[in-house]
């Protein structure tokens, strides 16, 4: 069984990837983005409580989105593994999902980091914005979600280094290489 975090800040291409990644290697896909994006949209009452984190660029508190992800993991079918997309966004995060992953006797295979310069970040998010109409990605935004991501999401790095499941893949380019460079690292734990 393969299981995936794929890790990159805001605009680094998480999503997009994941297509490709899940179509090859038949995943389960478990975006936290996704699933809050969903509540959102039926207005429960975590979705507006998230919508308004979200919309001044802060992260979802913890209890939340362990509660969505092991829901998901719960109502899962036969799955040949799972691609958690924007989880763990915290090292606390990071230690639950180990945890909830042991208890099913399953571990994370690695954590594929789509590492892209900031400059290019903003462009992409910018551009985002414009074609997709998201509220989430103005300037403003874009400045606080980064400043998030440096403050509680890079330290997941050191965390998971430390377990040796940190890869690190070039994330500019088209998307086709791109997504080779994955494959390189993942095609390693089909063997």
């Amino acid at each position: 069984m393969l299981n995936i975090a794929l890790f990159g800040p805001p605009g680094s291409g998480k999503g997009t990837q994941s297509k490709f990644i899940i179509d090859k290697y038949s995943l389960t896909y478990i975006s936290t983005g996704d699933i809050l994006r969903e509540h959102i949209s039926r207005q429960t009452t975590l979705g507006l409580q998230a919508k308004q984190l979200i919309d001044q660029g802060h992260l979802v508190p913890d209890e939340l989105v362990v509660k969505l992800i092991e829901e998901k993991l719960n109502n899962a079918a036969k799955t040949n593994g799972f691609l958690f997309d924007g989880f763990p966004r915290t090292c606390s995060q990071a230690k639950i999902l180990e945890q909830i992953l042991a208890a099913r006797r399953l571990n994370l295979n690695a954590m594929v980091s789509l590492e892209v310069p900031q400059a290019e970040l903003v462009q992409r998010l910018l551009d985002r914005a414009k074609v997709q109409g998201r509220s989430d990605d103005t300037k403003e935004v874009i400045e606080a979600r980064f400043k998030e991501y440096a403050s509680k999401t890079m330290p997941v790095i050191d965390f998971y280094k430390a377990l040796n499941k940190y890869h690190p893949v070039n994330g500019v380019g088209t998307l086709d290489e791109v997504f080779v460079r994955i494959q390189q690292v993942l095609d390693a734990f089909e063997k």
